[in-house]
């Protein structure tokens, strides 16, 4: 094969379409509703942010929402909310999006991680346990856990509230990755095993607002606070003001962000949450088709779902054994590019970041099945306006580069 300066971008072959591994489902009834808003009176702090609450907290089966700017700032609001304080410990697994970790750093708190499950990519149950204890055995006791539903498989949450309940810690469920998910056939599952969920809208995710987040919560006070601090950390709330100089007046008690989310986003939102079932209904259908093209294929893991859950596939994490291929992944990467088709690699390990090995001192071997789930793992496209011809066209691809570069 031609040789491919991966220093260089590739300028002598543009394919006719390039297939990313993700990306939004928007359709004239998404802009209309958009339009509408955005030629209202009101396209931020208007209606439209209440409205998608109440949706969300319909279709979750949660008890309150709150929307924000993203799914970082409303991490960064359930530490917060949840009083994470400087030097709290809390654990999350290294096979994640950065923010599930930084969101302690935020506060001060010390991030530790537990290794993930080689099956199903989420946090170890036994792995964290054995966290837990260590952490006993100090005589410190661990703030909060954050599972992270990876790619759209549910963690093993019976195992975790077991843990929660043994240890007293509070327990959260970055969904961002698993809206439709089921555990144990329950499309609600997530809110009844943490203490807050917390979503993402971005556009490759389920559903999107472009930019946008949401923690639902079924504890009415994490959710005052919650609305509270993405708002500057002011309040109207004539229980908390410490006079009323009349229907203008607000009080900061301490202090907040602008972590809100507008209007016209949230009217998207809306109309993208009245079609996730069919979204991630296909999704499903890509996930199969895949499932049965890379099975019996030597040099390929597919992904497993547990017999307890139905996967929502945000991702399709296809594993390639590139070190027993002995072929380098890098440059597999440029070869598929110049086919059209673009793979995303989820995650770099977190405790493997520079900033995480100095502040904290992780360093290569700490988490071995994450790091040769690094190695090995590509997205590959997966998105609803997908076709069987173009499923047909990406395996293809990935199936004759290999082959090629042996």
């Amino acid at each position: 094969m031609k040789k491919i300066d991966q220093n260089k971008p590739i300028t002598d072959h543009r394919p006719p379409t390039t297939f990313y591994y993700g990306k939004q489902t928007i359709d004239a009834s998404d802009t209309k509703r958009v339009t509408k808003v955005l030629t209202s009176q009101l396209i931020t702090q208007g209606p439209q942010a209440q409205k998608f609450e109440e949706a969300l907290s319909k279709h979750f089966g949660a008890k309150y929402a709150s929307v924000a700017a993203n799914g970082t700032a409303s991490l960064h609001l359930i530490a917060l909310g949840l009083g994470w304080k400087k030097d709290d410990i809390i654990i999350t697994t290294p096979i994640t999006f950065l923010a599930s970790a930084n969101c302690a750093i935020y506060v001060g708190a010390k991030v530790e991680f537990a290794d993930i499950d080689p099956k199903t990519y989420t946090i170890d149950p036994g792995k964290l346990e054995s966290k837990l204890k260590y952490y006993e055995s100090q005589n410190q006791k661990v703030k909060a856990v954050v599972a992270v539903d990876f790619a759209g498989h549910p963690c093993d949450w019976d195992s975790l509230l077991q843990l929660k309940k043994k240890y007293g810690f509070q327990l959260v469920n970055d969904f961002c990755h698993a809206l439709n998910a089921e555990y144990k056939n329950d499309i609600q599952y997530a809110i009844k095993y943490a203490d807050a969920v917390n979503f993402s809208f971005h556009p490759v995710k389920q559903i999107t607002t472009g930019e946008g987040g949401a923690v639902l919560t079924n504890n009415s006070e994490l959710d005052k606070r919650i609305k509270i601090l993405r708002t500057h950390g002011m309040t109207k709330d004539e229980s908390m003001l410490e006079k009323n100089d009349g229907p203008w007046y607000y009080e900061m008690h301490e202090p907040g962000f602008n972590y809100r989310i507008t209007d016209f986003q949230c009217a998207l939102g809306i109309n993208q949450l009245k079609k996730l079932n069919k979204f991630v209904s296909k999704r499903r259908s890509i996930a199969e088709y895949y499932d049965k093209f890379f099975a019996d294929k030597s040099g390929f893991i597919i992904p497993h779902v547990s017999k307890k859950v139905k996967h929502a596939y945000h991702l399709y994490p296809l594993q390639i054994k590139f070190d027993e291929l002995k072929i380098n992944k890098k440059e597999f990467y440029f070869y598929l590019k110049e086919k059209g088709v673009v793979f995303q690699v989820h995650y770099i390990p977190v405790h493997l970041q520079p900033y995480y090995k100095k502040t904290f001192g992780f360093k290569s071997g700490d988490f071995p099945i994450a790091e040769k789930f690094y190695e090995r793992e590509i997205s590959i496209p997966i998105y609803p306006s997908l076709t069987k011809k173009d499923l047909k066209f990406i395996t293809s691809a990935i199936e004759k580069t290999l082959e090629k570069m042996k």
